[in-house]
């Protein structure tokens, strides 16, 4: 909560408490200065934070109040006598507002992002990428290329000016509340939430070049969701680059103006066999693991200096890591087949393209909400759902059987890769968007189960240091204490052993 928005929510509440306690005869002056009071809080709230629609209550309560009281000020003659029934019910509409208010500023903060860890600052710098090899399949009416917006974080020398604004561009907040099924001013506020990152910072000279780490965000989700990992990456000395899977996010806005939004949905049908519905999943699949491929090409365009950039000449390619969230983080294991990348992290993603494959010979991290990792777990013990189980899911038997089928041979990737050095991790408490910035969006998201029972700050904590070490070992070749077994500095996380009854 901010610092003006909240005083004017107590000058609101001083207003009310002078109205009601007070004699009429011995209100007129004190009531006179609280809304003078109220109203500048308000002017410099506007000026300062800017205006927010969870406010509205407070904007109409200072202004009706101002004009009240000034006039009750002013005034010759005396005060006229309200019926007791109105003024009991303008009493108890006020009330109503104010705790109201009280409630959606709990609901819809203007939140801080989390701290980076590191030593460095961050810079940020975004680019449009076109792939002129590729057709477009997800808009039909479009006939044009494969485009990418992809935004980067990197360790910067001390930056100048203010912060960028954790939302890249404030259109896409209409698309966002409406993917969540909520009206279109409702996340309006995010517009106001900064991170830590200077727009176009000189590199840090510390180092001569740094690891490049990729990520993903999950189906109908955003670039800037990602923010808090990829600025503690940052910050720790990585050019991290989060991709914006166009027709995968809720919005994506181009330099031109045009906005796309999910369109990938379209693949599926409620009418689909599990089959087909797979099959739809890893066309889909093969599209966003193409496009990390096509990102690290243009990495490499940007380090030759043939893309224009701050980052010329400062990756370091030989060391290149990839990491994502839900879908992301399939498409981070998928696209860790490429050669050009030495390890991979997924975050509580089911795999795809499955069959199309031999097993990963690499390092690779996947770390799992506990929901999740109950679903594995019931494949690995070979447990059948129960009626009352299926019918909650609203699944069938059939569908579910396949879905373990292909949760056993996830389990058996998995394995494979902890052969290989990586790890199969579960943090308890924690559910899918446990592993977003969509975490911190909104403390209502944890009573309703949307996240776990942990704390937004703790697991966004836990998740960061888990992503760091297992990178600073495979790509700096330092680090991996966290790897090795329980900590108890993280008694949430909890080391899987994948085997089957």
């Amino acid at each position: 909560m901010r610092l003006f928005e909240l005083l004017l929510y107590l000058s609101n509440i001083g207003l009310f408490a002078l109205t009601v306690l007070l004699k009429k005869e011995r209100r007129r002056i004190p009531v006179f200065v609280a809304s003078g009071i109220a109203t500048l809080l308000l002017v410099i709230h506007w000026m300062v934070e800017g205006y927010r629609v969870q406010l509205l209550f407070p904007y109409c309560i200072t202004i009706i109040f101002l004009a009240i009281s000034c006039y009750s000020f002013f005034k010759k003659t005396g005060p006229k006598k309200i019926p007791r029934f109105m003024l009991g019910s303008t009493y108890t509409a006020i009330a109503v507002m104010l705790i109201v208010t009280a409630g959606l500023m709990y609901t819809f903060p203007v939140f801080k992002l989390p701290e980076p860890t590191g030593e460095f600052k961050v810079g940020t710098q975004t680019f449009h990428l076109v792939d002129t090899n590729r057709e477009e399949i997800f808009d039909e009416a479009r006939d044009g290329k494969r485009e990418l917006m992809v935004q980067v974080w990197y360790p910067a020398q001390a930056g100048t000016g203010k912060h960028t604004p954790f939302v890249p561009d404030p259109q896409i907040l209409d698309y966002m509340a409406a993917d969540y099924g909520l009206p279109g001013f409702t996340f309006q506020h995010l517009k106001y939430v900064s991170s830590h990152a200077y727009s176009g910072a000189e590199v840090s000279s510390a180092q001569t070049s740094y690891p490049l780490i990729l990520a993903n965000p999950g189906n109908g989700s955003s670039r800037f969701l990602h923010t808090s990992q990829a600025e503690n990456l940052a910050s720790h000395g990585y050019i991290v680059a989060v991709i914006d899977h166009t027709y995968n996010t809720f919005a994506t806005v181009f330099p031109d103006g045009r906005i796309t939004t999910s369109t990938t949905n379209d693949l599926f049908s409620p009418n689909d066999d599990y089959r087909t519905s797979r099959a739809a999943r890893d066309k889909l699949g093969k599209v966003l693991t193409d496009d990390v491929a096509f990102a690290l090409d243009q990495f490499e365009l940007i380090q030759s200096g043939q893309i224009p950039s701050l980052l010329k000449g400062r990756i370091d390619l030989g060391h290149v890591g990839v990491f994502g969230h839900s879908i992301g983080g399939a498409t981070a294991y998928d696209a860790s087949y490429d050669p050009r990348i030495a390890a991979g992290i997924d975050l509580d993603g089911g795999l795809y393209r499955l069959r199309d494959r031999e097993s990963l010979r690499k390092p690779f991290l996947f770390i799992n909400s506990e929901s999740y990792f109950e679903q594995l777990k019931m494949a690995m013990d070979n447990r059948s759902y129960t009626d009352a189980e299926l019918n909650r899911m609203g699944e069938t038997r059939e569908w579910m059987d396949q879905v373990t089928e292909d949760k056993k041979l996830e389990l058996e990737r998995m394995r494979e890769t902890v052969g290989e050095g990586g790890r199969v991790l579960y943090i308890e408490n924690t559910e899918h968007m446990n592993f977003a910035d969509v975490q911190l969006i909104s403390p209502i998201f944890n009573k309703l189960g949307i996240t776990g029972k942990i704390a937004p700050e703790r697991a966004n904590s836990v998740i960061n240091a888990y992503i760091l070490d297992f990178f600073d070992m495979y790509l700096k070749n330092q680090g991996g204490v966290l790897l090795k077994g329980p900590d108890n500095r993280y008694p949430e996380v909890k080391f899987a052993t994948l085997s089957f009854r």
